[in-house]
């Protein structure tokens, strides 16, 4: 059984550690102050750093802890594994990225706007293929202590999809999860396959377009 001790935030306001007790487990989550804060940012930036510098083999606790110059103990504080501290580099990589979709004049219709953000976050990616690597390889694991960071940064994509369709779509929520799926598939490509960025690119704005136009038919038909 799992119980929730609080809320987790992928912006660094809690952090949360399961705690085994019997055959329960229990999720345990404290708020932050504003060092701690700090100080889990600063992890979150050394990591970022080394797997931009050698990917993912390059970032191990020990390098983490050195670069952001605290204790090896101080980053099992904040991040059960070196998987779980890549999801949380993903995801403060993702709100770099996309955060200010809403703000941006991307395009008038659903279509434009949908296809310019799956394109930004290509070319994004494209642009630094090392940490794209090393960031799918960790949100992709299977180590349960990525479960929980992983859904965050799922729900905040797709959030950021769902701002850029902006108008009412039918079964959006499928909508939503098809596109995400298309988006994992698209960074897949780029960061293992090595297939080229505008490959890559029209390949999500051809997705994006027949998964909303699809969408759009099937109500109408119905």
């Amino acid at each position: 059984m799992r119980k929730n001790g609080g809320v987790h935030d992928e912006r660094g306001h809690a952090e949360g550690r399961d705690v085994l007790s019997g055959d329960m487990r229990f999720t345990v989550t404290r708020t932050l102050s504003k060092d701690q804060r700090a100080r889990r940012e600063r992890l979150i930036e050394s990591a970022r750093e080394l797997a931009l510098e050698g990917g993912y083999a390059a970032v191990t606790m020990h390098d983490v802890a050195d670069r952001a110059g605290v204790a090896r103990a101080t980053v099992y504080r904040y991040f059960a594994t070196k998987d779980h501290l890549l999801t949380e580099v993903a995801a403060a990589w993702a709100h770099r990225a996309i955060d200010d979709i809403d703000e941006l004049a991307i395009g008038d219709t659903p279509l434009e706007r949908l296809t310019a953000l799956l394109e930004r976050i290509v070319y994004v990616a494209a642009a630094e293929p090392t940490l794209t690597s090393a960031i799918i390889q960790a949100v992709t694991s299977d180590d349960s202590s990525v479960d929980d960071p992983r859904t965050v940064l799922f729900l905040f994509l797709r959030d950021r999809l769902s701002t850029a369709i902006g108008d009412p779509v039918p079964e959006r929520d499928d909508v939503e999860i098809v596109l995400g799926h298309v988006l994992l598939a698209a960074l897949v490509s780029l960061a293992s396959l090595r297939q080229p960025a505008d490959e890559v690119a029209a390949m999500v704005r051809t997705a994006g377009k027949l998964v909303l136009e699809g969408a759009l038919a099937v109500a109408t038909a119905s």
